[in-house]
């Protein structure tokens, strides 16, 4: 049974990403699971950042049907996709952040994020880049799906970005981190910045996450 604060909490967490500019009117889409089975997906051409009642459906993931509320976004069989596929993960956040997406469109993408401790720490030392495919598109859910099974982040090209975390704190904060690092490379220009080496970021797993050095 989903209550009326469990609906207001996921339209105050949609509004968080005009707040954080990730997102421009209504690029981009929000999931969370409540239930076990049960997730609230932002409505199909809905602008997040001024998110309603409205705007708000209800999905099962196991079958990525509509329970009741309007038309879940296009992208919402990703998002569910993600969901079933990582029970560790309860939110998933999609959007077309500045530089981010900036990067998305270029010829020659990064081979690594890895420009702030951020990055390896909390978004993942390697973040998958996937070819472009239409949005709202089975190739493209297939293809996120696929990434956020064994990743946090992915980069969609010619589109965007989309993490998924733990809770919307986590969720916000991985894609605050790397659209900060999609930043720093676009103004530094290609060939004009520097990545940490794996014996840096094996240092930071240690000291900083308290890894095994093993």
């Amino acid at each position: 049974m989903i209550t009326k604060e469990q609906i207001a909490k996921f339209i105050e967490q949609a509004h968080r990403v005009g707040k954080e500019r990730l997102q421009l009117c209504s690029s981009g889409n929000l999931s969370w699971r409540v239930e076990e089975n049960t997730a609230l997906v932002s409505g199909t051409g809905s602008w997040l950042p001024r998110l309603a009642e409205e705007n708000v459906a209800i999905c099962d993931i196991s079958t990525g049907q509509r329970i009741d509320g309007p038309k879940p976004s296009m992208e919402s069989v990703f998002h569910l996709g993600v969901l079933r596929q990582r029970t560790d993960m309860n939110v998933v956040l999609h959007f077309q952040s500045q530089y981010a997406t900036a990067i998305s469109c270029m010829k020659n993408k990064p081979s690594s994020f890895n420009v702030i401790a951020e990055v390896p720490c909390y978004c993942g030392s390697e973040i998958p880049v996937i070819p472009y495919f239409r949005p709202g598109s089975k190739e493209l859910a297939d293809a996120v799906t696929k990434a956020l099974t064994n990743h946090d982040c992915v980069l969609m090209s010619k589109h965007g970005q989309a993490v998924c975390g733990k809770d919307f704190d986590d969720a916000f904060q991985k894609a605050v981190f790397f659209e900060l690092a999609c930043s720093i490379i676009v103004h530094a220009g290609e060939g004009n910045y520097l990545t940490l080496t794996e014996e840096e970021i094996q240092d930071l797993n240690i000291y900083i996450l308290g890894k095994s050095g093993k």
